[in-house]
């Protein structure tokens, strides 16, 4: 009888296949109820870090900069970077040279041909408007004596006003103060000069009122239009000085520039000579003498430029400015004279002292002060004999004058009207102030006209001096810097 073995255990020979074994896999471990996360391939996140040990990307930047240091310790490579920079540092001084020296050029042009007319147009404008009233008073005290040049003289006295305006109208910018002081000046021109045909269509019939309108059209020209022009001058005179301020600098930039292109072509050429044993590489040499003539055409163009635009404001813009003062005191001082027996003391002013004086006296004898003083800063200011001749000859018309007024006034004084007045216009004296006056007036309209042909003369040879050189600098500094090149690339087909 047989009997079922104990245990649990199965038989030998018998029971359960078995698999076969498996190596063990390497991976990540398996976190705990997921599953293992992806390396690679299909299905990994776009920013997994990368493995452990892998070399990090390099960016485009490094590698041309590595790419580009491998080639600099060549001598191939080291030529080509001297060339690079060379033909970059020649180029950079010529167009910083071409771009300051447009710029000087361009101011110099502007004080030549822009800025100082329309300052000497101001100043005829002031001159023009004080003239007229200074004629229309001394026609007024002629009455119907006035002679046809009298008349004639203020009339183109107004003509030459109106058409000074309408240049400066021209030239000024639209909306500007100056434009702003033209159109006012506009505007109040023919109401003075209505103001002046009232008073002598009265003065012709011995209408009093005719006395009135003149001292009205007086106070319109003194208070409101020769100050008026008076702004447009200084503002005129403001832009010329502006002007030559840009004119005259010297360009350091460019110079700078200039010594650091020639100093590294000398330096290209002595590594040159000391690498290869070769005295001359006729590109380096030919960029060289490129380089040095335009820095010392710039240095010495400019110096000359700079010397001619200093003379020009020297002995001609400071010497017109004097002048033109003086101009203007000596036709200010003539119309308070005629003024001074047209109001007959109707207009007072009260000094410190409480004394109370001519008002129109009062303002001669202050005019006259002027005039004195800008006569003797022009004489100072003449540097040859053609100006200081009408300045000397002015100066002692003016102190006649001062005389003359001092009889006139005596007479006026005494009682004696009308000796004063054959005194002061001359209709019976020989010798009246309005001599004296013309004198001084016409004296120095020759020192004018002198001293601007020396401020032509001066601006124009500093603008002469500047011709050419912002072009000429420009193509030199391309040739230059193909010479520089060609000269690198000669040594370079010595490595082919």
């Amino acid at each position: 009888m047989t009997h079922p073995p104990k245990g649990s255990a199965a038989p030998p020979g018998q029971g359960t296949p078995t698999m076969p074994a498996v190596p063990a896999q390497s991976g990540p471990p398996r976190p705990p109820g997921g599953s293992p996360v992806p390396q690679g391939g299909f299905g990994a996140p776009r920013n997994a870090p990368p493995a452990p040990g892998a070399a990090p990307r390099r960016t485009a930047w490094a590698e041309g900069t590595d790419r580009l240091r491998a080639a600099a310790t060549t001598e191939p490579g080291r030529l080509r970077i001297i060339g690079a920079v060379l033909a970059l540092l020649v180029v950079a001084f010529g167009a910083v040279t071409a771009w300051q020296m447009t710029e000087r050029s361009a101011a110099a042009d502007n004080v030549l041909h822009s800025s100082q007319p329309l300052s000497a147009s101001a100043a005829d404008i002031y001159r023009s408007l004080a003239d007229a009233n200074t004629t229309a008073s001394s026609g007024f005290l002629a009455g119907g004596q006035e002679t046809q040049g009298t008349r004639e003289r203020y009339e183109q006295d107004i003509r030459t006003a109106a058409a000074k305006l309408i240049t400066a109208a021209n030239s000024s910018e639209p909306g500007s103060s100056s434009a702003r002081t033209i159109s006012q000046l506009n505007e109040l021109l023919p109401e003075y000069k209505g103001l002046i045909e009232r008073a002598r269509a009265n003065n012709r019939q011995g209408y009093p009122l005719g006395g009135a309108y003149l001292r009205y059209a007086n106070e319109k020209m003194q208070h409101e239009m020769l100050p008026k022009a008076k702004r447009l001058y200084d503002r005129e005179n403001q832009r010329l000085s502006a002007d030559y301020a840009d004119a005259k600098p010297y360009p350091w930039a460019a110079i700078a520039l200039g010594l650091v292109a020639l100093g590294g072509l000398l330096w290209a050429q002595r590594r040159n000579y000391r690498r290869t044993n070769r005295v001359l590489n006729q590109g380096m040499a030919s960029a060289t003498a490129a380089s040095v003539v335009v820095l010392l055409w710039l240095v010495v163009g400019h110096s000359v430029a700079r010397a001619g635009l200093s003379e020009s404001y020297d002995h001609g813009v400071r010497s017109l400015n004097v002048l033109h003062q003086a101009q203007i005191a000596s036709l200010k001082a003539r119309g308070n004279e005629n003024l001074t027996l047209v109001s007959r003391g109707a207009e007072t002013r009260t000094l410190a002292d409480k004394t109370s004086v001519d008002l129109y006296d009062y303002n001669f004898g202050q005019d006259m002060k002027e005039l004195t003083r800008r006569l003797a800063e022009a004489a100072d200011l003449a540097d040859d004999r053609s100006g200081a001749e009408p300045v000397q000859t002015a100066t002692s018309n003016m102190e006649e004058w001062k005389r003359r007024h001092g009889d006139a006034r005596e007479a006026d004084n005494a009682g004696k009207y009308q000796l004063a007045l054959d005194r002061v216009i001359g209709t019976v004296d020989k010798k009246p102030t309005g001599q004296c006056f013309d004198g001084v007036d016409q004296n120095l309209r020759t020192a004018l006209t002198h001293e601007e042909s020396e401020f032509q003369r001066a601006a124009s040879d500093g603008l002469g001096a500047m011709t050419g050189l912002p072009a000429g600098a420009a193509v030199l500094a391309v040739l230059a810097a193909a010479g520089a090149v060609l000269g690198v690339g000669r040594r370079l087909s010595e490595y082919r």
